[in-house]
């Protein structure tokens, strides 16, 4: 991922809406959700859902699939993590700073 692909995906997720529609769709894995349960589940309006949702697609951290006259929002797993990998990629001076799972769990 360059820097400028990493600077649209965190400008997209930079709004808490969209930050809790994009968690949403991780939480809702492969099988993704359509606008209208996840409009419910989040208590947005649909309006506003949809400018959310185009702004993340724009960013491709969704994928959207047409089935008849429903959409399906899926979150983009591999654009996520190639975020991720870019953020950390020069971690800690290229040495290994894994943290361990009961640290990670202190920190949360």
């Amino acid at each position: 991922m360059d820097e400028m692909l990493a600077v649209t995906a965190l400008s997209a997720l930079a709004h808490s809406q969209r930050l809790r529609v994009f968690r949403a769709l991780v939480v809702a894995g492969p099988a993704g959700v359509t606008p209208s349960v996840l409009a419910e589940s989040l208590g947005v309006a649909r309006n506003a859902l949809s400018f959310h949702l185009k702004a993340l697609a724009h960013a491709n951290l969704v994928s959207i699939e047409q089935q008849g006259r429903n959409l399906r929002y899926r979150a983009d797993f591999a654009r996520m993590n190639a975020l991720l990998g870019y953020l950390t990629e020069h971690c800690c001076e290229g040495g290994s700073c894994e943290v361990a799972p009961s640290a990670c769990a202190a920190a949360c």
